[in-house]
């Protein structure tokens, strides 16, 4: 999917946005490998240069959400205490709601847009990521060499990003790679209902949510898109099964 993203003007021969009413709801030809859309839009095009909007939107979504969540996880567990529990009790209130349905209402109040998705999502994804690295604090702060360093007179921010993070990292990284098929599929989600992206703008649940009203006649118009998004999803899924054998070193004993 990277390499699509990257290649996608040399992939395509045709302008995802370009109108060609001549062409509109054509099957897949030659021409046109995965048909055309009602505005006779090449949706093969469409697809590749959507790629680029999906991983986009992952990649801003958990990136935000991994650095906001570790960063408030780290610091809730190492210190604890009432900021401990502040925290927690604000993740909780995250938590409480479904992420589709919070970020529903976030982007309704932010309006439509991918830019809004995006920042709605990104919103309500920190806190999972705050109890992951939270739970791993509480765990490696109690072994022996962090108490050494603290017995050595080692400061907050030493002990913070030299002993503890590398260390608990790793679920992160795992949880991060999945949840990135996870956002591009809440993005398309919330395009589908109409607050995400607006046409003409190649996404893939627009593209699904268009198609839907044609399924009839032209069973391409949404298969393609949905078989897009499958993929990319099952992909990252892979990706992070890979990772949580590469980084668990429970598997190496």
């Amino acid at each position: 999917m990277i390499f699509v993203a990257i290649f996608a003007p040399f992939i395509t021969t045709y302008d995802p946005i370009e109108i060609n009413p001549i062409m509109r709801l054509q099957p897949p030809t030659i021409d046109h490998l995965f048909g055309t859309d009602s505005a006779g839009r090449d949706i093969f095009s469409r697809i590749i240069w959507g790629s680029r909007i999906s991983l986009q939107i992952g990649l801003f979504v958990v990136t935000v959400g991994m650095i906001v969540g570790t960063l408030v996880g780290m610091i809730s567990g190492y210190f604890g205490g009432i900021f401990d529990e502040i925290i927690m009790r604000i993740a909780d209130i995250f938590l409480a709601f479904p992420y589709l349905v919070f970020a529903m209402a976030l982007t309704a109040a932010l309006g439509r847009g991918i830019t809004n998705v995006m920042l709605a999502l990104a919103i309500v994804w920190w806190p999972a990521y705050a109890r992951l690295i939270r739970s791993k604090v509480l765990e490696i702060k109690e072994l022996e060499y962090v108490e050494a360093a603290i017995a050595s007179g080692a400061g907050h921010f030493r002990i913070l990003f030299k002993y503890i993070l590398p260390n608990a990292i790793s679920p992160v990284i795992v949880q991060g790679s999945i949840d990135f098929g996870q956002a591009i599929i809440f993005a398309a989600g919330l395009s589908f209902i109409g607050v995400g992206a607006q046409p003409p703008i190649p996404e893939w649940g627009a593209m699904v949510s268009e198609g839907s009203n044609y399924m009839r006649e032209a069973w391409w118009y949404a298969t393609f898109p949905g078989l897009a998004i499958l993929i990319t999803v099952i992909g990252f899924n892979i990706l992070g099964d890979a990772l949580r054998d590469l980084l668990d070193p429970r598997l190496y004993k």
